[in-house]
């Protein structure tokens, strides 16, 4: 089901009203239902479903609201103003109708990629397969998608019952030959010797938290970005350390920092491939003083910054 954004939730600060120079978001924000060429546009994906059937803690539906809400007094640094940033509403998922919301997020992000670039603030990490269904469909059925994941989980777990937030990578790989899959922050603890030989049978470039400051890290994701035709990028935030995000369905004791996130994700982003983007599992029932969704507005932030270079 689709929705339009309430505008009252882009409120804020307002330093001058017509001198860009002092414009935070919501004065620079756009509520439409389609994007302008080269702008960027922000999608919601209002679901706990896949994060229910994985037998996590649900509330990551509540997280779009949050993380507009916390986005909105943010500063736009940025020389690009008019048509740059519009906000497309949300996609609900109905009860447990999550194939269907997936599918509709899908047609929306292919829409948005024939003129611009698409954020999913998700939702569930079962975002990232509505994320990709638009992007595989706005590229073409024979170009080579890598999927860039910061997260501590494969998330590639067996879906013969159903699907879940725990299964979209392997669903993605098991469908499309085009498709390849790098992560890098796995904690090793974090996943089983299942999971782990599920990656290896499929070839995934993974990386352990505790490897990602080697020049090996870097190269690979150089050499990976560069050998595919598009880009999708996603950012589960149970990745980072629970003292900067306890907002999360399963918070991570060892988890990365907040500035290692943003480097990673500076560098996957800037790349020119790069087409969308995706914030996932911020639970803002479980948050401690929005900790968890304004850092995740933060990151949005330099995702929308970064794209514009």
């Amino acid at each position: 089901m689709y929705k339009k954004t309430d505008s009252e939730v882009w409120q804020g600060r307002i330093d001058h009203d017509t001198d860009h120079a002092y414009f935070r978001y919501h004065q620079i924000i756009q509520l439409a239902t389609t994007v302008k060429q080269e702008s960027i546009g922000l999608i919601g994906f209002v679901c706990d479903e896949g994060v229910r059937r994985n037998n996590g803690r649900v509330g990551a539906k509540d997280a779009p609201f949050a993380l507009r809400k916390q986005l909105a007094p943010l500063p736009w640094r940025n020389h690009v103003h008019e048509n740059s940033l519009i906000d497309l509403g949300d996609i609900i998922c109905d009860g447990h109708e999550l194939e269907r919301a997936q599918q509709e997020l899908g047609d929306k992000v292919s829409d948005i990629l024939t003129n611009g670039k698409a954020i999913v603030l998700g939702g569930g990490h079962e975002t990232l397969y509505g994320q990709y269904l638009g992007v595989r469909k706005a590229a073409g059925a024979d170009a080579s998608i890598g999927l860039l994941n910061i997260d501590a989980h494969f998330d590639m777990r067996s879906y013969d019952k159903q699907t879940s937030s725990g299964t979209m990578f392997k669903q993605i790989l098991d469908e499309d030959p085009n498709a390849h899959y790098f992560v890098c922050g796995i904690q090793q603890y974090g996943n089983t010797s299942a999971l782990f030989d599920t990656a290896d049978q499929y070839d995934v470039q993974y990386f352990l938290d505790e490897q990602l400051d080697s020049a090996q890290f870097t190269t690979e994701l150089n050499d990976f970005m560069d050998a595919h035709d598009v880009l999708l990028v996603t950012l589960c935030m149970d990745v980072l350390n629970a003292a900067e995000a306890p907002g999360v369905s399963a918070p991570s004791p060892f988890g990365l920092s907040a500035l290692k996130v943003r480097d990673i994700l500076r560098k996957m982003v800037s790349h020119k491939k790069t087409v969308s983007f995706s914030i996932c599992e911020v639970n803002p029932l479980l948050d401690v003083n929005n900790r968890t969704a304004k850092l995740g507005a933060y990151f949005i932030n330099e995702v929308i910054m970064n794209s514009f270079e």
